[in-house]
């Protein structure tokens, strides 16, 4: 007689895709492409800023996107320039002259205009989700990261193809379990979601103590734990311009992170944070992944994961 087939569960995670929105639409063809059922985002979805494009005269339209001068002359060019615009993870805005004032100078303004975009963005993120993969079998677990604003929390309930994950324990198949944290230690940007160390290390903490198997748990932690290599990062100087053109680097992950993996030993560690720090490292009997990003060039990085009920079978980077 043959003995049961093993059950393996595969994963496919990536992380940091800044509002890329050909990042967001191969996450969603990622899981027909590499025959995954659960695909996990990390934080840090939202893009970073406005770009703003000024329509000079009546039907030209000018910008200057990564310092580069772009001129669009009809609908067709502005629809070009836009798409890559929003490739690139910025969110491209139309305005004529007479707002030109208001904007430039008003920051209350650009702040109104930025939470409209990127409400409108993950809303159209949503939907295309939905009409891609209800029914296919496959679902996106979705974690914040520091960049993103508290306002999209509710942005991805009600979908029926996304699990909005953020501080939640999630079940990911019948033997493993997940935290979700997106919450970051200090930086030098103060973003939207940071916490000192110990209040980090109480929230981990408190998810931690829901798990009813921790050591067979995944931790889901935007932030890499420190000292890992996978949170190295330029130094910076006191007005936050790299040292020494950018060749010196040091650690900037999160000493919470850090205990609590050393601590409790989950199976699995899934970080982001640190867009150069691409690659694995092992902490005891953890497996900690970051799969990088470049989302400016519309890449999606990520890490396949193969688990069996007790252990990490495999785990290989793929990009495309």
């Amino acid at each position: 007689m043959f003995g049961k087939k093993e059950t393996l569960t595969k994963l496919f995670f990536a992380t940091d895709i800044h509002g890329s929105e050909k990042c967001w639409q191969k996450l969603i063809n990622a899981g027909a492409f590499y025959e995954v059922e659960t695909l996990i985002l990390g934080g840090d979805i939202t893009g970073k800023g406005i770009q703003a494009i000024l329509e000079e005269t009546r039907g030209v339209w000018r910008t200057n996107f990564l310092g580069e001068a772009v001129t669009a002359s009809d609908e067709e060019a502005l629809q070009r320039l836009k798409t890559r615009v929003r490739n690139a993870g910025f969110y491209p805005y139309c305005l004529k002259p007479d707002e030109y004032q208001e904007f430039s100078t008003s920051e209350q303004y650009r702040d109104g205009i930025f939470t409209r975009l990127i409400r409108e963005s993950v809303e159209g993120w949503v939907a295309l989700a939905e009409k891609k993969l209800k029914g296919a079998g496959r679902r996106i677990i979705v974690t914040a990261g520091n960049d993103d604003p508290l306002f999209i929390n509710e942005l991805f309930e009600g979908s029926s193809v996304i699990t909005y994950a953020e501080r939640r324990v999630i079940q990911v198949d019948a033997d493993h379990e997940m935290i979700n944290e997106g919450f970051s230690n200090p930086t030098p940007w103060h973003t939207h979601r940071e916490i000192s160390e110990e209040e980090l290390l109480r929230e981990i903490t408190c998810q931690i103590e829901q798990l009813k198997d921790v050591r067979n748990a995944i931790f889901n932690l935007h932030v890499p734990p420190y000292g890992s290599k996978l949170d190295d990062a330029p130094q910076l100087d006191a007005n936050l311009v790299p040292v020494d053109a950018g060749r010196t680097y040091v650690p900037v992950g999160s000493t919470a992170v850090r205990k609590a993996i050393e601590k409790y030993q989950p199976l699995l560690g899934l970080h982001g944070h640190i867009h150069e720090a691409k690659g694995q490292a092992q902490i005891g009997r953890t497996v900690c992944l970051n799969p990088g990003s470049t989302y400016g060039e519309g890449m999606l990085s990520g890490y396949l994961v193969t688990l069996d009920k007790k252990s990490v079978r495999g785990f290989q980077p793929v990009v495309g």
